[in-house]
């Protein structure tokens, strides 16, 4: 699958959809924490309950080593590497949805019952669980659920548990460094001012003095 067109595919297919990790659901609490996977570590305004918040659902552990070595291979197919970055897994993109379960209680049944459902589906097409199909065959059942206006009726719930996790693929790797030097974005740049143009100057009859030229004005 073509990583641009695999992208532009889970941008209009799924716009807004990460949203709803910046949301609560009806009776569930968002956890500050949530936002602590950006960036392992970081403690600066965090409160003591929100620490502690953060190191109770790190020190469990959710997904199986099988259930987590799907989700890696799906997460690769939403975003492979290329030329311009690494993978969803590169960015650790797995274990952003390990720790969004456990912080998001309501993901942990969609998402477990998903895997599950793509296992039994790959094994009555290939004999076989997911992560054990060969890249033609994985492609090939991704393709019957990535599409919810093309998939049939009875792949409904395959076709629910892809958006879910297209949708928090898409939030895990694009809070990440790697996703966030994907789509060039710099961040807030220092201004650097080359003073007012020499016309504009000359127009009005003034001039910087000698302290605005070596103070203020800053020519690039």
């Amino acid at each position: 699958m073509d990583r641009r067109k695999s992208l532009q595919v889970l941008t209009l297919g799924t716009l807004g959809g990460a949203a709803i990790f910046n949301a609560c659901k009806p009776g569930e609490e968002k956890g500050e924490a949530a936002n602590q996977s950006v960036a392992d570590g970081y403690t600066l305004d965090r409160q003591p309950e929100e620490l502690e918040a953060y190191d109770k659902i790190v020190s469990e552990t959710f997904f199986t080593e099988h259930e987590m070595a799907t989700i890696t291979v799906l997460s690769d197919i939403i975003i492979p590497k290329d030329e311009v970055s690494g993978s969803a897994s590169d960015a650790k993109v797995p274990e952003f949805i390990e720790f969004i379960v456990k912080d998001m209680p309501s993901h942990q049944v969609p998402m477990r019952g998903g895997l599950r459902w793509i296992d039994r589906h790959a094994f009555k097409k290939h004999g076989k669980n997911f992560s054990a199909c060969n890249e033609q065959e994985r492609i090939g059942i991704v393709d019957e659920i990535a599409y919810p206006a093309k998939a049939k009726p009875e792949v409904a719930q395959g076709v629910a548990f892809f958006s879910l996790m297209r949708n928090l693929t898409a939030s895990g790797f694009y809070t990440s460094q790697i996703g966030v030097k994907d789509i060039g974005y710099m961040g807030n740049q220092p201004n650097q001012w080359n003073g007012v143009p020499d016309e504009v100057l000359k127009q009005y009859n003034v001039a910087y003095t000698e302290k605005e030229n070596k103070e203020c004005v800053k020519y690039s």
